[in-house]
């Protein structure tokens, strides 16, 4: 692959400190890096491969420099910057709701759905980071035995809030266990020893965004615009990785023994599935991991031909950061940049 050269924008935040971390440990062809992040952070200097980089705005000469633009902020950011980067001739990944469900921008995980980075238009997106375990876990068995039904309940750590609302945990649990009453300003509730079944706003169905975002970005994803996804998605006092409960309908029968096999063989999936030992995926074991860890397989009782399963998932890594640099690579093995 021939050296690039990139921008992260949202640098000193959690994905992108996570985005660095993984860059230096990768073997990415790299040139040169840009480090954006708001104003408040310009002349801040981060490290990377040894050498010191001052963070700067992202602005539109800087942007005609780079070959990739990895965008880790705001939704509002991301509809501001990525089309802007397309245009002089950069690849905008995206970790932002703003294009997923845009027709002409891929909504990609390499594993699942790398084929449709051809057809790319300067922008790419990557999934929720509570989808993304989940295609990773459905396509090897929907290719297998079509998907009919999910139904799943999350358990998100606060860091998929971002890093404010990791220091309100951390801050709300010293209070309690001091005797002091927590502060809640990033979350409506404690999140402290709590849980909270809301995961950004409710739409008039009764659902959350995020919940409507499992079913939408799915769907995309898998090219399977029938199958029928119903979530709850919860936040909980962890600080990285996210986890799920997964209830899968098959339209054939599938014994859990054929589901680890197909699973064991799945890239970026491990399989970690021995509840006899307390065997099972752990959102710590993941933490800090590229795979998505899948255990406790077994017949759900209450489905036909059905299956019930636990994820669990850095949502920093594979679920943002390692999948945006994952997707450039991919980008770059075939053959795709514009410039």
């Amino acid at each position: 692959m021939n050296e690039c050269s990139i921008a992260i924008v949202g640098a000193t935040g959690a994905v992108g400190q996570v985005f660095l971390n993984i860059l230096e440990k990768r073997d990415f062809p790299l040139k040169s890096v840009r480090l954006c992040a708001s104003e408040r952070s310009v002349g801040k200097k981060l490290k990377l491969r040894g050498e010191e980089i001052e963070v700067e705005l992202a602005t539109p000469e800087l942007l005609s420099e780079v070959d990739f633009a990895f965008i880790a902020a705001s939704t509002a950011i991301s509809r501001e910057l990525a089309p802007l980067a397309a245009e002089y001739g950069a690849i905008a990944i995206d970790d932002s709701s703003a294009f997923r469900m845009q027709g002409n921008v891929p909504l990609v995980v390499p594993e699942v759905n790398g084929d449709d980075l051809d057809y790319h238009e300067g922008i790419v997106s990557i999934p929720n980071c509570t989808t993304t375990p989940l295609v990773m876990a459905l396509k090897p068995l929907h290719e297998q035995n079509a998907v009919r039904r999910v139904i799943a309940a999350t358990y998100q750590s606060v860091t998929g809030t971002g890093a404010a609302a990791a220091q309100e945990l951390r801050d709300q649990s010293g209070d309690i266990l001091a005797g002091k009453e927590a502060n809640a300003e990033v979350y409506p509730h404690q999140i402290a020893f709590s849980v909270l079944p809301h995961v950004e706003p409710f739409w008039d169905n009764g659902y959350t965004n995020e919940e409507m975002k499992m079913q939408n970005e799915t769907r995309k994803i898998m090219h399977a615009p029938d199958i029928r996804v119903s979530s709850t998605c919860v936040r909980v006092p962890v600080v990285v990785s996210h986890s799920e409960a997964v209830n899968v309908e098959f339209s054939d029968a599938i014994s859990p023994g054929e589901v680890r096999e197909i699973l064991a063989g799945a890239p970026g999936i491990r399989v970690v599935d021995d509840p006899g030992s307390n065997v099972y995926p752990t959102p710590i074991e993941a933490e800090g991991q590229d795979d998505v860890f899948v255990g406790r397989i077994r017949e759900d009782i209450a489905l036909d031909n059905g299956i019930a399963m636990w994820l669990s998932c850095d949502n920093l890594r594979k679920g943002a950061a390692l999948n945006s640099l994952q997707i450039a690579e991919e980008i770059l093995e075939r053959d795709l940049l514009l410039k």
